[in-house]
């Protein structure tokens, strides 16, 4: 039997492929078909950015997994360099100034609706934090 000889670009693109490994297992991940990628090839020539890619998207997951990573030690940071009276002391004034909105709110729908909210069923506060 006769080996069947390949026209010279399809030579050139599996010399290309074998240059450039990551290609193979983009095929098998199923992201593209070899002939995408022959076209591709054909079109854009061996120096295009895109076949580079492969490389660079492996560098930017890297950066990408320590920034992940560097955001929870910064939180993790933040939440040891915490006063808890002073947290105490913020959620206490924003407790007090949810109340006033809800004060204004509820006398602007009174105004319109010709009914006042009772309060008395619930606390003068949305909110009740004790200390400790």
């Amino acid at each position: 039997m006769a080996k069947k000889k390949l026209h010279p670009s399809v030579e050139k693109f599996k010399e290309f492929v074998k240059s450039h490994p990551e290609l193979v297992q983009e095929v098998r991940k199923g992201n593209t078909t070899w002939q995408e990628m022959y076209e591709d090839w054909y079109l854009l020539g061996e120096d295009d950015p895109k076949w580079n890619k492969s490389s660079n998207e492996k560098d930017e997951k890297s950066e990408e997994k320590e920034k992940k990573t560097d955001w929870l030690g910064t939180v993790m940071g933040a939440v040891k360099n915490m006063d808890p009276e002073q947290v105490q002391g913020q959620i206490h004034n924003i407790s007090q100034a949810l109340g006033a909105i809800q004060g204004v709110l509820s006398q602007f729908q009174g105004s319109k609706g010709g009914q006042q909210p009772s309060n008395s069923s619930g606390p003068s506060h949305p909110f009740s934090f004790r200390q400790d």
